[in-house]
């Protein structure tokens, strides 16, 4: 079915969830459209005017289409009740404990995404716009003990495969969107917001961030790229740009 509905692998805990409501609710509009099709087409035939040269005032004295539409109505109101709401739950309610998961900090940014991980101490941090310049995009302040070991990254963004994943997503200029299709993953990036999104990407392999916001004259070309990895490659990944980070600084 997810091949024939062209949707892209599922690649996240969540995506054979989130493509079952797509799925039913494909055929529901497949349903109605093939029975209105075909009311259609019957209205046309049964009130012809070679058949009724005399208009009927009366009207249609049925209650079928009545019944029909309470039907579709009671349909729509179980895909939203047992299939939508509970999935939309668990994205906004269960959140892993963030100290057994990898977060990241996402910040969006005319056209780039800028990842930036906690270093060793497991602490970001602080940021202010004060500090921006041409090589420090989101104003990442190393002279915070807690800062000077943080690992940024632009366009580029790795997990570890079947491990909690918290992205916190900001923006320093307009609304973005961070879309990632395989995962199922879509998300607004915000100004003067920091939003959370979760998954669990299950399949290792690399993946395209794209913001599915108009965001402005280069939106077409704000694409980033998203590596899965096992936990011993990411954790090289740390290393590699840690290493690179010291020494910078020095």
């Amino acid at each position: 079915m997810q091949e024939f509905l062209g949707l892209p692998l599922q690649a996240s805990a969540h995506a054979a969830e989130i493509d079952r409501i797509i799925v039913i609710v494909h055929w529901l509009m497949a349903v109605l459209f093939v029975g209105w099709g075909i009311f259609f087409v019957y209205t046309l035939i049964r009130f012809r005017s070679s058949a009724n040269p005399k208009a009927d005032y009366t009207g249609v004295t049925s209650h079928t289409s009545t019944r029909l539409e309470i039907g579709v109505a009671v349909v729509e109101a179980i895909i939203l009740i047992f299939f939508a709401i509970p999935a939309w739950t668990v994205r906004v309610n269960a959140f892993p404990p963030e100290d057994g998961a990898t977060v990241v900090h996402v910040v969006a940014k005319q056209f780039e995404w800028h990842s930036i991980y906690p270093g060793p101490d497991g602490m970001f941090g602080r940021r202010d716009a004060s500090l921006i310049t041409p090589t420090n995009a989101t104003g990442l302040d190393r002279s915070d003990p807690a800062g000077a070991d943080d690992v940024a990254t632009i366009n580029q963004l790795n997990l570890p495969v079947d491990e909690p994943v918290i992205v916190y997503l900001s923006s320093l200029d307009v609304i973005h969107s961070f879309a990632i299709p395989q995962m199922r993953v879509k998300q607004d990036a915000i100004p003067g917001m920091e939003i959370p999104v979760w998954w669990v990407p299950t399949v290792a392999g690399d993946y395209e961030v794209n913001c599915s916001q108009l965001c402005g004259l280069g939106h077409y070309r704000m694409r980033g790229f998203v590596t899965v990895q096992s936990r011993a490659e990411f954790d090289d990944f740390l290393a590699t740009e840690g290493a690179r980070i010291a020494a910078a600084a020095d």
